[in-house]
Parts: structure tokens; sequence; C-alpha cells
């Protein structure tokens, strides 16, 4: 029985020593050479384990990236939640506003992570694939989209198609497309999403 015990408590240490040394590399990698161009094989080779290991904890480079970032969602709802209390009297538009400015924030903080979670997992037609952050902010804004739209005596079935698009603006590919490639700031980018969907 002891034995067994031993074993067991032996092999949970190993996997998570293997568990850190693949977060380290995986760290190490990305602010090195950025997360869109470290492939799994790679950070297999710099913890110095086989792929398989790494595939076993990790179906793809999606998993690794939410791990990596899980804590900074975390805060992120918190944030939100908090937010969202402190300012339940004002019009929902205003705190539609409030909502994209802190997830734009949050973007700005974890760009590559980010990139790296909807890249590897974000299919438009598998909604299965859908991160977490992705189907919990969704959620969100389709609340206070409906409030909004309710207010506004618009029709109802705009608010999902809305919702959907307003996501799809937020994505990484179409974010920083507007970022990079057009030249808008946050701020400006927070503004025109406003002018846009509000």
């Amino acid at each position: 029985m002891n034995e067994t015990n031993t074993t067991y408590r032996s092999e949970r240490r190993d996997a998570a020593e293997n568990r850190q040394r693949i977060l380290d590399a995986a760290n190490k990698l990305f602010q090195l050479h950025g997360v869109e161009q470290v492939s799994m094989n790679q950070i297999a080779g710099e913890a110095q384990i086989g792929a398989g290991t790494l595939y076993r904890r990790y179906r793809n480079k999606s998993d690794l990236c939410m791990h990596l970032i899980k804590d900074n969602v975390t805060v992120l709802f918190e944030d939100i939640e908090k937010y969202l209390q402190e300012n339940a009297y004002r019009p929902p538009s205003d705190r539609l506003r409030g909502l994209l400015a802190v997830f734009i924030q949050f973007r700005e903080k974890n760009a590559q992570l980010l990139a790296g979670v909807e890249n590897s997992a974000y299919n438009v037609s598998d909604p299965k694939t859908k991160s977490p952050i992705y189907d919990k902010f969704h959620k969100l804004l389709l609340g206070l989209i409906e409030e909004w739209i309710a207010e506004t005596n618009q029709p109802q079935p705009l608010s999902l198609f809305k919702t959907d698009m307003l996501m799809n603006a937020l994505s990484s590919d179409s974010y920083l497309f507007q970022k990079n490639v057009r030249g808008n700031s946050p701020d400006r980018i927070l503004e025109q999403l406003c002018q846009t969907f509000l």
C-alpha cells in the first residue's frame, strides 16, 4: 500500500515538473519569437520532453496559451463583474462601452497569448471550438445588447447578430488589423466600435 502511494506521488510530482518545464519553455519561446512562430515541437524540444508528453497535457497551442493566460482571464472577469456592479445604475449603452473598454485593455496586455488561444481554437462553424473567454464574454455582451435593444425599441432578433458581429470585430485578426494596418489606437477602435454597434 505504501509503495503504491509513493509511486503515485512520484508520478504526480513528475507530471507537475513536466508541466512547469512546458510552461517555462513556452514562455521563453513566445517572448523570443512570438506565439504564432513557435511550434509545439519546438516547445517540447525546449522543455526536453517528448512530443507525446506535451500533447497528453495540451491538445494544441491554444490549450497551452489558455493555461498561460488563465490567471489574467480570471482577473478580467473579476474586473468586469466589479465594473458592472459599480455601474448598474447607468444606461446599458454606457455599460456596454465600459465593458468594451475593459476588454480592449485586457487585449492590449495579453495580445500574443490571446491570439494564440483564438487562432488555434476558434472556428466560426464549430461552436465546440470557441474558447471559454469567447463564451463568457459573448454572454455578457448579449445580455447588455438585449437590454439596450429593449430600451430603444429595436427588433429583438438584432441582439444576437449584433453580439456576434461585435465579437468578430474584437477578435485578434480584426482588432490587430485595425490597430497595425489601419493605424487606429485602442481608444479610436473603442470609439469606432461604439459608433458602429451602438
